[in-house]
């Protein structure tokens, strides 16, 4: 049996658009001599579909493209996920399902079993949990057709009190195929290949595993679908964060898998990964939206630098406007440096100085301010001045504003609402300080694009005279591994004083976390790049007094 591993891009909702691609992919697929392709989870309707499940509309819709695409199996098998509804009067509307199409109509169903409700995940909301299980054949060879989650109850902490392989296995199948909607993090790739190895070992047979690629706002996945032999060795795998089409031969007498490609996966580093998934982000939130031009204000500063060669390289140079945005406390060098990387990666940018806008509204305010001293007032009417101009330009001329705040900022609320926090997209809230530098230095491992000084100069936000970050804030060597230990480690008060942190610094770093979570709540989407990002993966109460 020839099996097709289809990686493909979908927008949520968008049955045409899905259902097209399915079809030309199992076309493409006929002439490569594939006997099955297999797509990915709720391909059809694309994932995550979240409330638009609860239309009894968009459930009609994905009924139809199902039939429409097993209009075009013939010849050849599509296993395509997507939602199908519950007979049973009791229990949820709906199961999370995957389709096996064959000579023109569905042949079998496969239910998911185990529904994640934790981090992003809120699939018991929607689905009822399968609870039966049973292989499907086609061209006699016996399947244990699994859903993303299903297979990832093999940990030495399982969630679930029910592992769905457990039973299949019993069955005696030749092969598993898992089909998935796997978010990225820097972490996932290794985890998931562990997991697939894990299940190979365990059960004495290949698995063919198909994940989704592209970015759904917030969430984005990598793809990385992949094959391995029943000893857990990688014989095949697609491309991280683009379509692609991969190829295996499986051979139900030896039950061996094997491809014609001369297949090698290298895993890139951490801070390169993190770069392709948020040029990936940033290019889908805008060709899905159906926008093309990015707006952004460019400081000389090191977030603002690398946001905008983030855009530049998703969108095209073209497409992204930078506006330096000076006022009386800004550095004659973050001006230059500014200026500089716009030129080096041949982007639009004008200059528009904050001056007169910032000293009319100290002027409206003067008689209520009197003689009060100069103060975060004042420092935050700056950053809303810039972002007026900015979204000013950005409706008048049809940009989306790109919002540079980092990750560090973002938890101790070193940003100013309706300020600096404005945009569409927050394209760095997910990448710690730290991790800044690092993907600046990735971007120039070739030649100098994001000028050397915007690297290395302290960070300011330069609102007062000699303002610098650490004058608020502890160095952020030391704060990123405070926050990273607390948001993505959960430890405790006590466990970070017991590793060896300041227990003053630490008291106060999570005060400040804690004390603004009502700013996060206010802020633009998320790139999601770590195991924990703000936004729906963490979700904590705004008048909480845990740790205050």
């Amino acid at each position: 049996m020839r099996i097709a591993l289809a990686q493909l891009n979908y927008i949520i909702g968008d049955f045409d658009l899905n259902t097209a691609k399915i079809i030309e992919t199992i076309e493409k697929c006929k002439l490569q001599q594939a006997d099955i392709v297999v797509f990915a989870e709720l391909s059809v309707c694309g994932y995550p579909p979240r409330d638009f499940l609860e239309f009894d509309d968009f459930i009609q819709k994905s009924y139809k493209a199902v039939e429409t695409i097993a209009a075009h199996c013939k010849g050849i098998a599509a296993i395509v996920g997507a939602p199908s509804r519950n007979p049973d009067e009791k229990g949820k509307n709906l199961f999370n399902s995957a389709w096996l199409l064959a000579e023109g109509k569905v042949q079998a169903l496969a239910h998911k079993a185990l529904l994640p409700n934790y981090d992003i995940f809120d699939e018991y909301r929607y689905f009822e949990p399968n609870r039966s299980y049973n292989c499907i054949t086609y061209k006699g060879v016996k399947i244990a057709l699994t859903i993303c989650e299903d297979i990832w109850n093999l940990v030495d902490d399982p969630l679930y009190v029910t592992n769905p392989m457990d039973v299949l296995s019993l069955q005696a199948p030749d092969i598993m195929i898992n089909i998935a909607a796997s978010p990225f993090n820097y972490d996932q790739q290794t985890s998931r290949l562990e997991i697939l190895r894990v299940n190979t070992k365990q059960y004495k047979i290949p698995i063919v595993y198909v994940n989704q690629v592209g970015a759904q706002t917030e969430l984005l996945f990598d793809g990385n679908s992949c094959a391995l032999d029943s000893n857990g060795n990688t014989v095949a795998f697609c491309k991280a964060f683009e379509e692609d089409i991969s190829l295996v031969n499986f051979n139900l007498e030896k039950r061996s898998l094997t491809t014609e490609s001369r297949f090698k996966y290298e895993s890139p580093s951490k801070t390169a990964l993190i770069h392709d998934a948020l040029v990936m982000g940033i290019r889908d939130y805008f060709a899905k939206m159906g926008f093309s031009k990015a707006i952004l204000g460019l400081s000389g500063g090191i977030d603002s630098a690398l946001t905008l060669a983030l855009a530049a390289k998703a969108l095209g140079n073209e497409n992204v406007y930078a506006v330096l945005l000076p006022s009386e406390y800004s550095s004659g060098h973050s001006i230059e440096d500014a200026v500089a990387l716009a030129e080096n990666l041949g982007c639009k940018y004008d200059t528009i100085s904050i001056k007169d806008g910032y000293n009319s509204i100290l002027n409206s305010l003067q008689p209520y301010f009197k003689e009060l001293p100069f103060n975060v007032a004042e420092e935050n009417i700056q950053a809303r001045v810039r972002a007026v101009l900015l979204m000013g330009l950005a409706n008048k001329f049809g940009y989306i504003l790109l919002n540079t705040s980092n990750k560090s900022e973002a938890a101790v609320g070193y940003g100013t609402l309706y300020g600096d926090m404005c945009g569409g997209i927050s394209v760095l809230g997910d990448v710690y300080k730290t991790e800044v530098y690092e993907l600046a230095h990735y971007i120039n491992r070739e030649r100098e694009i994001i000028p050397l000084n915007s690297i290395v100069k302290p960070p300011s936000a330069e609102l007062r005279p000699g303002q610098k970050d650490s004058d608020s804030l502890p160095e952020y060597d030391i704060l990123d591994r405070i926050l990273y230990n607390y948001i993505e480690l959960r430890q405790s008060p006590a466990d970070l004083v017991a590793s060896g942190f300041d227990e003053a610094i630490v008291k106060r770093v999570l005060r400040m976390v804690n004390m603004n979570e009502w700013k996060r709540h206010q802020t633009p989407p998320i790139l999601r790049v770590s195991p924990k990002a703000f936004g729906q993966g963490r979700r904590m109460p705004i008048v909480g007094r845990y740790l205050s």
